[in-house]
């Protein structure tokens, strides 16, 4: 993909001016003839050697944005190719961004909760859409005439859509200096989590600081779920009481004692002389200190800590069917033949997922090769190719994800994805058979003998040339 310039045209787009550049994206204002309304396009970095979450995050930003309305979020009006020039078209906001508001913190109490009812209701918009945030922060956020507007979907987390960045990671995704405790233990999927974000931003708003500091590794992160930050009021005296309850009730490690909703928060926002002041803090961190510093580090205690519902099986829910296949050399008959056999399981249950996985195989020795002989990314590439070899199952976008994993084990991936992420059943072709093979064991051998799953392993007459 060329680089963009001004004068530009992408799919129709002309790109007019230059916005900004994050760590991600680059942001243009743009026209098209079919739009009366000034655009912005979004185009993301994916330089080859990179970390693959760019990817993930357009992905799953393009996914959901499409899917989202109202006044609080930008109109979508399109996304690009993956195979050809990636980016997503937006109405342009005009406003005032609050990292700009943010930087004559303190402000007056009144301002703050002006600002706070604002993208309070914001969140509580997006949460009946069914959707989290998941990084709520100051740069994401611009104040416009009719409240507040919510930007960068890229970590957001769909109720029913695949959790693409979830199924990949379970590293902490978010910004340090805002991320929720159960965000940094690998939940995903709480609305509560945005409302402890915006407890930071109010916190910083009130009195100029951030609650958490921005730490820079896990363990830093970590510190919320026991370190509770300085009360308001201890670090200015003049600020209201109520205010000081409302953040702190945000800022709850414990999600019973947190706000459950955003539209509660307005509320409270709005109407302050109705907000009932704690004479002493509750004590609201688990247990004693050595239990507290252990729950730390083993994430089967994410719920006694956060009151997190961990991502427990579902045993009443969607099946997932995991379809593991190799395009290394591109489409083949066994390619074919684990296509028809996926297509088969799904049309027994209309209500199962598709979690269509391909291995990208990693060197241990020498560098691994991340592009092609022309300068395109292999990870794209593969990505693509997995795409069009789904797409004769015509599956809606929400009944099936795309996963190309970057390992040296290709057996070892896929049982590791397929753990991870609660598969219930795996599709994977076998290859003919050899002295080798049969000393050596192979792919699907492995598979069968270690999933916790059921597993159908396919086969093509005559062998298979993979």
């Amino acid at each position: 993909m060329e680089r963009p310039q001004t004068g530009s045209v992408i799919d129709g787009f002309t790109l007019t001016e230059r916005l900004k550049a994050g760590g991600m994206a680059t942001l243009w204002r743009a026209s098209h003839p079919e739009e009366a309304a000034p655009l912005v396009l979004k185009i993301p970095f994916f330089d080859p050697g990179d970390d693959v979450s760019a990817i993930l995050g357009y992905e799953a930003e393009a996914l959901i944005h499409r899917r989202l309305s109202g006044p609080h979020v930008p109109r979508f009006v399109g996304a690009g190719d993956l195979a050809r020039t990636p980016y997503i078209a937006m109405e342009y906001v005009a406003g005032t961004s609050l990292a700009e508001t943010i930087r004559r913190a303190p402000l007056p109490a009144t301002e703050v909760t002006r600002i706070g009812e604002a993208v309070a209701v914001a969140l509580a918009d997006l949460h009946r859409q069914g959707v989290v945030h998941l990084d709520l922060k100051p740069e994401n956020v611009m104040l416009t005439g009719n409240g507040a507007v919510l930007l960068d979907f890229g970590l957001a987390h769909h109720a029913e859509l695949p959790d693409l960045l979830g199924a990949e990671s379970t590293m902490p995704m978010g910004t340090a200096a805002y991320i929720a405790p159960e965000q940094v233990l690998g939940e995903r999927s709480d609305p509560a989590s945005d409302l402890f974000a915006l407890g930071c931003v109010l916190y910083q708003l009130a009195c100029g600081e951030e609650p958490f500091g921005r730490p820079q590794t896990v363990a830093g992160m970590k510190r919320r779920l026991y370190h509770a930050p300085k009360p308001l009021r201890a670090v200015d005296p003049a600020i209201p009481a109520w205010l000081d309850e409302i953040v702190r009730r945000c800022l709850e490690v414990d999600r019973g004692r947190r706000y459950a909703e955003a539209g509660k928060l307005a509320f409270d926002l709005r109407h302050p002389e109705q907000v009932t002041v704690s004479r002493q803090r509750r004590g609201s961190r688990p247990r004693g200190l050595w239990q507290r510093l252990v729950a730390l580090f083993q994430k089967r205690d994410a719920q006694e800590i956060t009151g997190a519902p961990t991502q427990a099986r579902r045993k009443a829910g969607p099946s997932i069917i995991l379809a593991a296949v190799d395009l290394s050399a591109g489409e083949s008959p066994l390619a074919g033949a684990i296509l028809a056999e996926t297509g088969r399981l799904l049309a027994a249950r209309e209500d199962s997922w598709l979690a269509c996985v391909t291995v990208l195989r990693t060197e241990i020795i020498r560098e691994t090769q991340s592009v092609d002989a022309e300068g395109r990314s292999l990870y794209i590439k593969r990505l693509v190719a997995l795409k069009d070899w789904a797409r004769p199952l015509h599956l809606p976008e929400e009944r099936v994800s795309y996963h190309v994993i970057e390992a040296v084990s290709a057996a070892d991936a896929i049982l590791r994805h397929s753990e991870r992420n609660d598969i219930d059943h795996i599709v994977l072709g076998a290859r003919s058979s050899s002295t080798l093979r049969r000393h050596l064991g192979s792919v699907s051998t492995k598979v069968v003998a270690e999933a916790a799953c059921s597993v159908s392993v396919v086969r093509v007459k005559g062998g298979a040339e993979e």
